[in-house]
């Protein structure tokens, strides 16, 4: 009940804080007259607009700051800023194709290198809306589309300007982006062993292993590979996986303390009981076939003593009947 209340509060506020900046931001355009701006006058306008966070305000004048002098001093520039303002407003489809035109325009500018860079974390941040803020969830179960598409621009930044004022941190998403899509195949495989898709889980592991090294859910990807090739009676493939396994990684949660592989075939091909299809599969769940070792390997979910990682359900979980953990 408290947390429906502090949720009811929050949007309340964040509405009417929404509504006043806005109301602010309108009598801030209204008050002044750019009939008369020069093209200076307007790119200081736009610097005060943009330091104040009046993001609407600054991506009005940037735009007629471009179409009353598209040639200017300040053009190249306005452009530029016309991505930051459409990002901080949270316009991530413009500031995305805001920054396209930008390269598209202007491929050899000294500063392309930040068109790329906020081009990616439009990408990035468009992967995650305002309830997935507020509410906590697990990121690695989210649409990957975003993220392999900022995965990519922050690459090409990456490969392009690799001594970008900007690389240190396209750094950091990258390495932050390719764990939860690494960490995503692992969830798929885990969802196609529920379902008795031996194959298909194991091509899953296989493709962690050869497409995503260095990432903490490539042990996981080695037990898929494992349990999916012996529960589909290949021995000499499950073999070679658990003797990676063991070699690598021999902490890990599906080995014992002698190295030996702990085969999970006793869950294959359970049935759900009728409480479990009553509820939708929230309650009386069935103990299944699956991998999630992020609370040994991730140092993120080390350091975080992430419950949800240990197969536990946090009390958000509880609460909501599993429906957004």
């Amino acid at each position: 009940m408290r947390f429906l209340t502090t949720l009811l509060l929050c949007t309340i506020l964040l509405t009417t804080g929404c509504s006043w900046l806005k109301g602010a931001d309108q009598i801030n355009q209204e008050e002044r007259d750019t009939s008369e701006f020069s093209e200076k006058d307007f790119y200081e306008v736009i610097q005060d607009d943009l330091d104040a966070g009046f993001w609407q305000t600054a991506i009005e004048n940037l735009e007629a700051l471009e179409a009353q002098h598209p040639f200017g001093d300040y053009a190249e520039q306005a452009q530029l800023e016309l991505i930051y303002a459409r990002y901080r407003a949270g316009d991530f489809e413009a500031a995305i194709a805001s920054a396209d035109r930008f390269v598209r325009l202007h491929p050899q500018h000294p500063n392309v290198d930040y068109a790329y860079y906020l081009k990616g974390l439009s990408f990035f941040s468009k992967g995650s809306g305002f309830f997935e803020q507020l509410i906590p969830s697990d990121e690695t179960k989210r649409d990957p589309g975003s993220a392999r598409e900022s995965l990519t621009t922050f690459n090409e930044l990456l490969n392009r300007y690799p001594d970008s004022l900007y690389a240190p941190d396209a750094r950091k998403r990258t390495i932050y982006l390719r764990n939860n899509m690494a960490r995503l195949e692992i969830h798929a495989a885990n969802y196609y062993f529920l379902r008795g898709a031996y194959l298909a889980a194991a091509n899953r592991g296989r493709y962690v292993v050869e497409n995503y090294q260095m990432t903490p859910a490539v042990p996981d990807g080695l037990a898929v590979m494992a349990e999916a090739y012996y529960l589909m009676q290949m021995q000499d493939l499950s073999d070679d996986a658990v003797k990676l396994l063991v070699a690598n990684y021999p902490q890990h949660p599906a080995l014992d303390e002698s190295g030996n592989f702990l085969y999970q075939e006793e869950t294959a091909g359970f049935k759900r009981s009728w409480t479990n299809k009553l509820t939708a599969g929230l309650y009386d769940k069935p103990k299944t076939i699956g991998f999630d070792s992020r609370h040994v390997f991730n140092e993120r979910y080390k350091k975080a003593g992430n419950e949800d990682a240990r197969g536990e359900k946090s009390w958000f979980d509880k609460l909501t009947f599993g429906l957004f953990n």
